[in-house]
């Protein structure tokens, strides 16, 4: 699924919306629906071979190019609670183009859920036919918006569009990198298996309210699943998510809160790519917060063969795909404004024990490609016929919260170094436990390496960044993978976070 594509068809470019006027109405009939509905599905579709989504549609509809696709248009004057003025709104994704499967959509209401028709009258067709008005298509996915940055308008704030995968924007943000409700195999080379979404509920919100729910089941041929999201949008925009999973096989590759991102150049990588811009990524950094407390911060790279990188912990205290650039000048980029893609960080709630960060890194020759998947691996396979409860928060945020006073790694370069044979990383960090250290003290710099051979570290403070700048030179002495480990210390206190580096060819 080609990046661009997937989110300009969802509406990559926020569109503005007024308050609400009118509301299309679900069917009238309805089913009894509480906290344990999706729950008591997920267990007993696991207990039920698996059946492939229905990707049935006429000719006219899955054989439809991307620009014909992104023709068909959601009149928003249908929108789900238009005039009931609950603060939140929801806008239907027509199938076709790449969204072939049939997602069923209800609204929940006083107890009860009554299914979302799908009618060719809730879309505007520019360049296809319309089906006929008896048609059952049902829907791809859907977007929510609600009065995120101005109080009298409805701006999307959300969508859920494709396999498991959902993305959303704190106020003042465009669209960036995705969320999934889970990862199996992923970049294995005999195929990565993708969970699907194919039922969501809808929870009508009380009146003017700054949250809404929506539970969704999911199934794939290794497991189904149930989805409980509250969704509160604002200066960061939170995805409390409480997720009952149940195994159909063992799955020893399971992939928990998987977030998937672009990476294609930067100071760091920038040899071979002729282009006007100084850098091009949706996020820059994976960000880490360890069991034992621990900062690490591991920029991101565009490699030219596939990598895997692991983080062992126990009970992590949340990692994320992180984006640090938040000027304009950083990227010069009119259309993309990729200073203002959201940086997405996923806390854990309870101890979820022993497991990995694994970060994967996929070569890519153009920018629309997502190419930079990670996510929380546990230690255990996943048994059949188990039941896994896990929960966390996602933050669709500006930087991560809950910030510590560690100097920040602010960039990151590497180059040549002044005799042509070696590699020069150079790097800055700045932070108020850097600040704070009294004048004419200079912190330790404490740089390791595995592999190659590490020369010359020096560190020194850089007035015009008000931080410090460090350099290390590293021979790779013929290896083909080098990693750079380097923090300043006060004593044996760290100042900063640790930074690592990943070096390949």
């Amino acid at each position: 699924m080609r990046r661009r594509e997937l989110l300009i068809a969802g509406g990559a470019v926020l569109a503005t919306r007024r308050a609400p006027a009118r509301a299309a109405a679900p069917a009238q009939d309805s089913a009894p629906f509480d906290a344990a509905s999706v729950r008591n599905l997920a267990r007993a579709l696991a207990a039920e071979p698996f059946k492939p989504p229905n990707a049935t549609l006429p000719d006219t509809l899955k054989n439809l190019d991307y620009q014909d696709y992104r023709a068909i248009r959601f009149d928003p004057g249908h929108a789900l609670w238009r005039d009931l003025g609950l603060g939140f709104t929801v806008e239907f994704f027509h199938r076709g183009f790449l969204f072939k499967d049939k997602v069923e959509i209800f609204q929940v209401a006083d107890g009860r859920a009554s299914p979302i028709r799908y009618s060719p009258d809730l879309f505007t067709f520019a360049k296809t036919a319309p089906p006929p008005a008896s048609a059952e298509l049902g829907f791809a996915g859907f977007r929510i918006h609600a009065p995120i940055n101005r109080p009298d308008y409805y701006d999307e704030v959300c969508a859920f569009l494709g396999a498991s995968y959902f993305r959303a924007v704190a106020k003042g943000q465009g669209y960036g990198l995705s969320a999934r409700g889970l990862a199996i195999k992923t970049a294995d080379p005999a195929g990565e298996e993708f969970p699907a979404f194919k039922t969501f509920w809808l929870e009508r919100p009380a009146k003017n309210s700054t949250s809404m729910v929506v539970h969704a089941l999911l199934d794939s041929s290794s497991a189904a699943g149930a989805f409980r999201f509250t969704i509160r949008p604002g200066e960061a925009t939170i995805f409390d998510t409480e997720m009952a999973l149940y195994p159909r096989s063992d799955i020893a590759e399971a992939g928990i809160a998987p977030l998937t991102s672009m990476f294609f150049f930067d100071a760091n990588n920038r040899a071979g790519y002729d282009d006007y811009r100084a850098a091009v990524h949706d996020s820059n950094g994976l960000l880490l917060w360890t069991g034992h407390d621990e900062h690490i911060w591991r920029p991101l790279t565009n490699p030219r063969a596939l990598q895997f990188s692991s983080f062992s912990d126990t009970n992590s205290r949340g990692f994320g795909l992180m984006q640090r650039k938040r000027a304009f000048a950083d990227f010069e980029d009119l259309e993309a404004h990729y200073e203002k893609r959201p940086s997405l960080w996923v806390e854990p709630i309870g101890n979820w024990g022993r497991g990995a960060v694994e970060l994967v890194e996929i070569p890519s020759a153009r920018e629309v490609n997502d190419n930079i998947v990670t996510f929380w691996r546990p230690h255990d396979a996943l048994k059949a016929k188990g039941e896994y409860l896990i929960n966390y928060r996602l933050h669709w945020c500006w930087s991560a919260p809950g910030e510590t006073k560690l100097g920040k790694v602010t960039q990151t370069r590497c180059g040549l170094s002044w005799d042509q044979k070696n590699r020069l990383f150079v790097l800055d960090m700045a932070g108020p436990a850097l600040k704070a250290l009294p004048a004419g003290t200079t912190p330790t710099l404490d740089a390791t390496n595995a592999g190659g051979k590490l020369l010359n570290p020096v560190s020194q403070p850089n007035p015009d960044l008000n931080a410090w700048r460090i350099s290390l030179e590293m021979s790779p002495e013929g290896q083909k993978l080098v990693e750079l480990h380097a923090r300043l210390m006060d004593g044996d206190k760290s100042l900063t976070e640790t930074w690592i580096y990943r070096w390949t060819p």
